[in-house]
């Protein structure tokens, strides 16, 4: 459309009706803006602003229904009807391992034979192994270096046992040619395959029927998990879901979350919600996404050639999907952009490309708004660690988990994607430190929900559904045991050792509020699979500090983001101004409200308790 309006008009005069497949994938995200926007500018070239053309959504994991319309026509120019499915019947089969690493132990510790030790990584690869060959599974890792390394290791047990690999990896970062392979395997089904991979198999790419979808430690969300579910048990077979969990053998120092088996416990959790409730998280709806409206400024333009700024606000904001966007934040985006040579005014008042952003929109790149995460290099005394592509909140002061090991960060180099880092004491790293995506109040609701009752299992009539093994049931008692032991269920504040600990049992925006208000006051705080602790601190001062933020004018997203170094999560958001990178990164991290509602709760069952 950008560079050839003439024809798109043409092409799509007639177009009565637009089905949107996966739509759940859509909202909120950068990629459902680009494409709200471009279906509104569609309309617009058209001529059918006064007679909408017709948008069908299909999901099979959409929550909070209600406010689907709203992300399908944000301008409301069209009613709306929601169908929903029948109930479901479908049958699943759903299994949980547990899997333990030894205390201490690592992939360079060696036995008494001189081997290495075996940790839960390798048992976890024997399980598929012998599990999985001969058939056609989906395994979903979560990241591409658990990907790789699984991959690498079944591939030498294949060598070891002289048979042919059939287990081979699939992430974004592999080439076309090479994804494409593992794809028609599995489409053609003359092989046995095993895919590892990310959320590259999760949904979109027809690959046939998988005989069962297996994760690997805990999902990044309820919506994920029920994709990935359902690639398996196709054409009336039951879905086979397995999810193996590995978790640290305790020890005298073992961290909090391990403690907790958080890992394990984030897994039943969604798995309930999933089976039981029936419920998925509700897509964001109110993030601004400065970094698209940017890549749709340059768009129109060069559609038309030139546009009046009151022209670019109605097309874009007024009637299309950047509802959120007020007159005032155009105007800053426009100016900065004139700054930065990606447009210019004319004398007649009309904005037209620049040099660099004629550079921009000629490049084929530039048809996705979306980006992989940005790789950092970690790096301690000037020896390169490794890479780790930061999808979260990184903070000058805060503790990270690199490597098995317990790191304090000194320095983030935005330009120079590094993050300088040195080894710090505080007991063992906790193995799970959550996902780098945003968990929900409700997943932690629900694992809090959990060990209040004691009991894991799923109802469904008058049975009560265990799906845990007996190593996954050991560990959920050791998580019990620790949650009962400490009154966890009244306490929400902890000391152990020097450390105080914070258990809001809620969603990351939250821990991420509280996180920045405790570092802006000077506690050295770190956060790790949505608890946070306080290094070298009194319970009493931490508690008290948190409890006299009620009675004080709130803190806005925008001054909580300026904490943060690395603000640059979207493509284009190089080129924000400050003021509207604040404003964009604090919506989507930060959630002051339920996180001063969760502090005033504390503050008066404390009160209550004392009178």
């Amino acid at each position: 459309m950008a560079h050839n309006a003439g024809w798109t008009k043409s092409a799509f005069a007639s177009l009565e009706y637009i089905v949107i497949d996966e739509f759940h994938a859509f909202i909120g995200r950068e990629r459902g803006q680009q494409l709200m926007s471009l279906l509104n500018r569609l309309e617009h070239l058209v001529d059918r602003t006064e007679r909408p053309i017709c948008r069908t959504a299909l999901s099979a994991t959409l929550g909070d229904l209600q406010n689907i319309p709203k992300s399908l026509r944000p301008n409301g120019s069209l009613s709306c009807a929601i169908i929903e499915g029948e109930d479901s019947h479908d049958r699943l089969k759903l299994i949980v391992k547990g899997y333990l690493n030894a205390v201490d132990g690592d992939e360079t510790e060696e036995n008494e034979d001189g081997e290495d030790a075996r940790t839960a990584e390798d048992d976890i690869c024997d399980e598929l192994f012998h599990s999985c060959r001969g058939d056609y599974h989906l395994v979903f890792a979560n990241n591409r270096n658990r990907t790789e390394t699984l991959s690498a290791k079944l591939l030498d047990l294949s060598e070891s046992n002289s048979v042919p690999n059939e287990f081979f990896p699939h992430h974004g970062s592999l080439s076309k040619e090479a994804r494409e392979l593992v794809e028609e395997r599995l489409q053609k089904q003359a092989l046995p395959t095993t895919a590892l991979c990310t959320t590259t198999l999760e949904l979109g790419i027809d690959i046939g029927k998988v005989s069962s979808a297996i994760q690997i430690n805990a999902p990044y969300s309820v919506s994920s998990l029920r994709q990935r579910m359902g690639r398996s048990g196709r054409r009336g077979d039951p879905s086979v879901l397995r999810v193996l969990i590995a978790e640290d053998e305790l020890g005298v120092n073992s961290d909090l979350v391990d403690c907790l088996r958080l890992e394990l416990l984030q897994s039943i959790a969604m798995i309930r919600l999933l089976v039981a409730e029936k419920w998925f998280e509700p897509a964001e709806t109110e993030l601004f996404h400065f970094s698209t409206l940017l890549h749709q400024v340059l768009a129109v333009i060069s559609q038309w050639g030139g546009v009046r700024a009151d022209q670019l606000y109605s097309i874009l904001c007024e009637r299309g999907p950047f509802q959120q966007v007020t007159i005032e934040q155009m105007q800053a985006l426009l100016v900065k952009m004139g700054e930065d040579e990606l447009v210019m005014q004319l004398q007649s008042g009309e904005l037209v490309l620049a040099s660099k952003g004629e550079q921009i929109v000629n490049r084929y790149t530039f048809y996705a708004v979306f980006k992989t995460p940005d790789e950092f290099k970690i790096v301690n005394d000037g020896k390169a660690l490794g890479n780790v592509p930061v999808d979260s909140m990184i903070l000058v002061g805060q503790h990270i988990i690199f490597g098995g090991r317990r790191w304090k960060v000194l320095d983030v180099d935005v330009t120079k994607k590094l993050i300088r880092v040195q080894e710090t004491t505080g007991g063992k790293a906790p193995k799970f430190g959550g996902s780098g995506m945003d968990v929900s109040d409700r997943v932690r609701q629900e694992m809090f929900r959990v060990y209040t009752a004691g009991d894991y299992s799923i109802e469904v009539g008058s049975k009560k559904i265990d799906f845990l093994d007996e190593k996954g049931k050991e560990l959920f008692d050791e998580g019990l045991s620790f949650f009962r032991e400490n009154k966890l269920e009244n306490n929400t504040f902890l000391k152990r050792a020097s450390k105080v600990h914070i258990l809001p049992w809620l969603g990351d925006k939250v821990v991420n509020t509280l996180l920045v208000l405790l570092k802006r006051e000077g506690y050295e705080a770190n956060a790790f699979g949505g608890f946070l602790e306080v290094e070298a601190a009194e319970l009493d001062d931490v508690r008290g500090y948190l409890f006299s933020l009620i009675d004080e004018e709130p803190a806005n997203p925008c001054e909580l983001a300026s904490e943060v170094p690395d603000k640059e999560i979207e493509k284009y958001d190089g080129f924000l101004p400050d003021d509207l990178l604040n404003e964009g990164f604090g919506r989507r991290a930060f959630d002051i409200k339920n996180a001063l509602d969760w502090i005033k709760k504390q503050r008066d069952l404390h009160l209550e308790k004392e009178s």
